[in-house]
């Protein structure tokens, strides 16, 4: 017998309940059900094996006594599609363990310890407290001494973090958050209001924490994916796994494009949608070839070459056609990206997830927000004031000590008045879901007692390339067709497990697909409108095939073309490279991290920064972009006076642009070792961040062990572009 989990089930609610809710949801008889037990606020029911996929797919959203549950399997269980499934959640089995393994780490860690990784602040007090968020507790949280600036930390809004009390001996309830504002001396953490009050002298950690939730969404996907059949789902599969042959993922033709619209409607079901008119050719090209396919489509987007812009038109274009749209994207950041241009492109998304998540000037578009400004959550926000109102009571007493228990009874009764108000906006959301035709979320962030059971008629993944495969197999259980736009000549996955990474988690379903299926599934982007032909040269011979080109708005520009930038060498070069070999600018190890830094090279980097500003360029203008760590942290204490200047590593920079970056490659050893420089995915993100000024300073005698960095140095002596540092002594 497989085991199923249902929950959230309903308060009292009876064993039989739930066998009628599995037997009439499930089309299965009553003598099949085996055992029934409640854990928590869910409950676990046994169910045939061959039975257990159709039935998770057929009550997974579906309303138990007039409330979404959500419905997976319990367990791993046996995959039916073991050499592909099977390994995939193995994978995520190892990434798991060593997510576990670092989080153990950081709660050993003490604080400024590099092992944390910046992932734990510590010594914190309770510096206020108040409600919103679609009524959640705010809690504000800062240093014993007023205004002490908090450490640097990875901790942002949209982390999710534990929240748990350090000065007790005992155990002590922990809290499970979304940190909502960050500043120099204070953080924000939104959790659900707790039974008791927090202590008033307590002292607080809080740590980074591994997303469980998204974990399991990931392995049920997988193992619904697996075990589908007679469905959509199975047929995606059967074609994403290259299982369905010849050319079926795509139809026969694409319809040609004349005139900013697809001209060939017999191919698109009749129906002629217009393009926009400030997309290029390529960008028409592709919003084409992806509305003409049957199962999927690829646009893939180099460097500066729209590929946003192209699905958000692809998405208007989709939508004047009728359909349905779920658009996801990996993180926060890059939902919030997409949500913002569909803003501007005059579309009314509505937005997933947990409004810390979302950027402050996004928020109206969240799904809180939207239903709570819903005619139908007129009645829910009288009862939530009346319930604020009581929580506000509970926390102030003006005149006199409360009774023993009469704070605890004010909460108590303050939320069962916000269970209420759940429920009235609970059908607020159910018309604002209904009323949407574009829905935005990240890609683990589907929840079925949220969404139900709604199907769309296309599922677009944006940034595709940086998410794990099985975190797309989340939104593909509720597409008819996927939309995968990306670049896999970019930065891959972030895979904290060498094992799993190693052995293809770090592939994505983008990658793998465009590996199988070649220009057969894809349409490639080709005019970028970011960098100087200059900039754009070696990444587009070493990794598009010479493909790209650059639009004439950019083709040429350079810094000294900005206003108030004076012409010199510095700024009417568009690239430099500055060798240092022979002038001993040796690596080291940071001490306690193992992450290596160049101090030398990062003072030359300060240097040509200064002279960058000396010369007009705007702080907000330049970018100054490291591989590893301890150079972060090095070159931001070495300009930490320079107020709108960007330092930060290469993932910190994907997708971002800059007038001029500075990189620092930081590797100079006598042995040739470049680490993690082999990645070279990561260094072609480095390269193509500036718009008119790259400045690369590294270690030709270390580099050049390497053949890609020995044809990155010929490139950069071809154009004219490289000089030893010897040069730049005054």
């Amino acid at each position: 017998m497989a085991l199923i989990h249902i929950d959230p089930v309903p308060p009292r609610c009876s064993p039989g309940v739930v066998l009628s809710f599995v037997c009439t949801g499930g089309k299965i008889d009553s003598k099949h059900i085996g055992k029934i037990a409640f854990v928590g606020r869910g409950a676990t029911v046994e169910v045939p094996d061959a039975k257990a996929a159709a039935i998770v797919t057929a009550l997974d959203g579906a309303t138990l006594q007039d409330k979404p549950v959500r419905v997976r399997f319990a367990g791993k269980g046996d995959f039916t599609n073991a050499d592909h499934f099977g390994n995939l959640s193995n994978l995520l089995d190892l990434e798991a363990k060593a997510e576990q393994e670092e989080a153990r780490r950081r709660a050993q860690a003490e604080e400024g310890s590099a092992v944390g990784d910046g992932a734990t602040l510590t010594r914190l007090v309770l510096r206020d407290s108040e409600f919103g968020l679609g009524g959640r507790l705010l809690l504000t949280f800062g240093r014993k001494t007023l205004n002490e600036p908090l450490p640097p930390s990875r901790l942002g809004p949209g982390s999710p973090v534990v929240l748990s009390q350090t000065n007790v001996n005992r155990r002590m309830p922990s809290y499970r958050g979304v940190i909502y504002d960050r500043d120099a001396a204070t953080i924000g953490v939104a959790i659900d209001p707790p039974d008791d009050d927090l202590p008033d002298e307590a002292v607080w950690r809080l740590d980074l924490s591994p997303d469980e939730v998204s974990r399991l969404r990931q392995q049920d996907a997988l193992r619904r994916a697996a075990s589908a059949s007679g469905d959509r789902l199975a047929e995606l599969r059967e074609v994403l796994l290259g299982r369905a042959g010849g050319v079926s993922p795509l139809l026969e033709t694409t319809p040609p494009i004349h005139d900013g619209e697809v001209n060939d409607s017999a191919s698109t079901g009749g129906l002629r949608p217009p393009l926009a008119s400030n997309l290029n050719e390529p960008q028409q090209a592709a919003v084409a070839f992806a509305l003409a396919a049957k199962d999927f489509a690829i646009i893939h987007g180099p460097p500066g070459t729209g590929k946003t812009t192209t699905v958000v038109e692809f998405i208007r274009a989709a939508v004047a056609n009728g359909d349905t749209v779920l658009a996801c994207a990996p993180s926060n950041h890059a939902v919030d990206n997409l949500l913002e241009k569909l803003l501007a492109a005059d579309e009314l998304p509505v937005r997933l997830g947990h409004p810390a998540r979302v950027m402050p000037e996004l928020r109206a578009r969240a799904i809180d927000i939207l239903a709570e400004k819903h005619p139908d959550a007129r009645q829910a926000r009288k009862v939530a004031r009346d319930a604020f109102a009581l929580f506000r009571q509970a926390d102030k007493w003006t005149k006199e000590r409360p009774q023993p228990g009469e704070k605890a009874a004010l909460r108590r009764e303050a939320r069962d008045m916000l269970s209420e108000v759940r429920k009235l906006q609970a059908l607020a959301i159910e018309r604002v879901l209904d009323e949407a035709k574009i829905i935005c979320a990240t890609l683990t962030g589907l929840d079925s007692q949220l969404l139900g059971q709604r199907r769309f008629d296309v599922v677009v993944i944006d940034e595709a390339c940086q998410s794990t495969e099985p975190t797309n197999w989340v939104p593909l259980l509720r597409a008819n067709k996927l939309i995968l736009a990306g670049d896999h000549c970019q930065l891959p996955p972030t895979i904290i497990s060498p094992e799993a990474a190693e052995r293809g988690l770090s592939v994505s379903l983008m990658e793998r697909l465009v590996a199988r299926f070649g220009a057969s599934a894809s349409r490639l982007l080709t005019v970028q409108h970011r960098m100087n032909s200059a900039i754009m040269g070696f990444s587009n011979a070493e990794f598009y095939d010479g493909n790209l080109i650059s639009h004439e708005s950019v083709a040429t520009h350079r810094l000294c073309d900005l206003p108030g930038v004076t012409a010199e060498p510095l700024t009417e070069l568009p690239v430099q490279f500055i060798d240092t070999a022979g002038a001993s600018y040796d690596e080291e190890l940071e001490e306690d991290t193992g992450s290596r830094r160049n101090v030398q090279e990062a003072s030359l980097a300060v240097k040509k920064v200064r002279l960058l500003l000396a010369a007009g360029v705007l702080p907000s203008q330049i970018g100054v972009i490291t591989p590893y760590r301890a150079q972060v942290r090095l070159l931001r204490e070495r300009l930490a006076n320079v107020d709108g200047l960007e330092i930060d590593s290469v993932d910190g920079f994907q997708g971002r642009e800059k007038e001029a970056i500075v990189v620092s490659l930081v590797r100079s050893n006598n042995e040739g070792e470049i680490g993690f420089l082999a990645d070279t995915r990561r260094t072609n993100v480095a390269l193509t961040r500036a718009r008119r000024k790259l400045l690369v300073i590294g270690d030709s005698a270390t580099l050049a062990n390497d053949p890609f960095y020995q044809r990155m140095l010929t490139y950069f002596e071809d154009i004219g572009a490289s000089s030893s540092v010897w040069e730049e002594v005054e």
